[in-house]
């Protein structure tokens, strides 16, 4: 009976790890869905929270970034239910306008490219943040978004291709702020 106490135990404190490793992840996911960093932040807690609460219901240890995601998915959309009327969450466009002018190099390219990622419907900017920030495959963020694995193709493909136009876009106007910014396809 102890050693089954103490071996308990001893797996919740593993997967207390396990979740605090991910955190920041799971917070950058976040932020660059809401760009606002409370919200972030409470999303972040909120998911970790559940997760815990919910441990039990991880079948296989080697999905729980894909699990925690979904986690963090749901409680994203669980905010807009809270917190808007009936407005469906992919024609929801959230902007980020303050970029800093006195920012190094990099930092404005990053800039450049969050204030890019923000103007994308929110199926997109959740898509390419997950396969092309995350590193998730196509068929992690299907599960995560509880989306078909064509969507999760058709969303990212879209997504890539705005993305690289608005980035030309500000380019071609000759903004002295924009550095040259190497755009794959």
């Amino acid at each position: 009976m102890v050693m089954n106490v103490i071996a308990n135990l001893s797996k919740h404190q593993q997967f207390k790890r396990a979740l605090g490793e991910y955190r920041e992840n799971l917070y950058r996911i976040a932020y660059s869905w809401c760009h606002n960093p409370a919200l972030a932040d409470d999303l972040v807690q909120e998911a970790l929270t559940k997760a815990l609460k919910n441990s039990g219901q991880l079948r296989d240890p080697n999905t729980l970034k894909a699990w925690l995601y979904r986690i963090l998915s749901n409680c994203w959309r669980d905010h807009f239910r809270r917190s808007r009327d009936t407005v469906d969450v992919d024609d929801v466009i959230l902007m980020e306008n303050d970029t800093p002018d006195t920012c190094h190099n990099r930092q404005q390219i990053i800039s450049r490219v969050r204030n890019a990622i923000a103007y994308l419907p929110m199926g997109q900017r959740q898509v390419i943040t997950l396969v092309d920030l995350e590193g998730c495959s196509y068929i992690e963020v299907a599960q995560i978004l509880d989306v078909p694995i064509g969507t999760v193709m058709s969303r990212l493909s879209r997504a890539r291709k705005a993305l690289k136009e608005r980035l030309l876009e500000a380019e071609v106007k000759g903004d002295s702020n924009v550095h040259h910014l190497r755009v794959t396809t």
